[in-house]
């Protein structure tokens, strides 16, 4: 066994803390081979809730198809239950027999991710204010501004993603739902649009997912009431930056500003990754075209795949990081999580 295996099984064998994938891309094609055991994996490891989170309109429906299968597995594994009750087998074997087989409670949010804005048509804004209507999401999201290329910084790309951004913040005020930011490298600019529009978070939740600006961007989105989501980039030693702010921000404000998240298939855990390759699955972390989706080629076996499984090494790193107990942050990050979502989700353990 390899040490990264050995390493992964030990942490498994630990103690499980119910947890909630804030974002999650886990109806991206990469997972199409072993999604149903990476599901059941993950419940395996903590996770009770993920979000599956849209970013082009073209794959919207996915998002529903993958959350019907969740709902579909979690039927049949209640109908096992009760043929097994019924057949008078103890509830200690019976519980022990569907952990293998239980997976996360999928949850739906629908947006039209900045980074593909040459891709979005005001017709997709149209259609995504219908589905509002009949296919209500848990959020709107992910949504924002972002200039991490040279074409995104073009003064036509960045005034259609802001005109996008506004666009469905409105709707998320008209439906009273959460949202989910993508903000990078424009939190200036996003702070600037949240300021004077009506959105209000501290009545509707949001969370600024993947947060990536400084000490005192962190602190002015917190000061708006959104969570800060961390992602596997906070178990990098490196990344300095990143563990500065997300430390400020806990100092003036407590745990209570955070939530976690994988946002895989992106974003391992660096105790997870296995070669030094970490393209992105869906184009949006890397450098090349908005217009590509890179998918995995049969033959590359070394990309870092993040899976829902890995959120655990989220919570041991900032565990770390802030200093506080698992098994407090846990239970907290759980709570700011339904918080930021807008539901009332019990706490397993409560």
């Amino acid at each position: 066994m390899s040490d990264v295996s050995q390493s992964v099984a030990a942490h498994q064998a630990q103690s499980r803390y119910p947890l909630i994938d804030t974002h999650t891309h886990f109806d991206a094609p990469v997972f199409d081979e072993d999604r149903e055991i990476e599901a059941q994996s993950a419940y395996k490891n903590g996770v009770e809730h993920l979000v599956l989170v849209g970013y082009l309109y073209r794959h919207f429906d996915r998002l529903y198809k993958v959350k019907r299968s969740f709902e579909s597995q979690s039927q049949l594994q209640s109908s096992g239950y009760s043929k097994i009750k019924s057949e008078k087998t103890s509830v200690e074997s019976v519980a022990a027999s569907q952990l293998e087989t239980i997976v996360p409670k999928a949850h739906i949010a629908l947006g039209l991710h900045p980074f593909y804005i040459e891709q979005h048509t005001e017709a997709h804004l149209q259609a995504m204010a219908k589905m509002l209507d009949k296919q209500r999401p848990i959020a709107i999201g992910e949504i924002g501004l972002d200039t991490f290329t040279k074409e995104m910084k073009e003064s036509e790309n960045f005034a259609k993603q802001q005109h996008f951004f506004i666009s469905q913040l409105d709707m998320a005020v008209a439906h009273q739902l959460p949202v989910m930011l993508h903000i990078r490298k424009a939190h200036a600019d996003a702070l600037a649009i949240l300021k004077e529009h009506a959105y209000d978070a501290k009545a509707l939740g949001g969370i600024a997912h993947s947060f990536s600006g400084g000490e005192q961007e962190a602190k002015a989105f917190v000061k708006l009431s959104f969570k800060l989501g961390v992602t596997g980039q906070i178990t990098n030693p490196n990344a300095k930056k990143l563990r500065r702010a997300i430390q400020a921000a806990v100092a003036e404000y407590g745990i209570e500003c955070l939530v976690i998240e994988t946002d895989c298939p992106d974003m391992t855990p660096i105790m997870c990754q296995t070669s030094g390759d970490n393209s992105s699955a869906l184009g949006k972390n890397s450098g090349q075209s908005p217009n590509d989706e890179w998918q995995k080629d049969e033959n590359q076996q070394d990309y870092n795949r993040n899976v829902p499984a890995n959120l655990p090494w989220v919570l041991e790193s900032l565990s770390e990081l802030l200093k506080v107990d698992k098994a407090l942050l846990a239970r907290q990050l759980w709570h700011n999580s339904i918080a930021s979502l807008a539901q009332s989700w019990p706490y397993p353990l409560d």
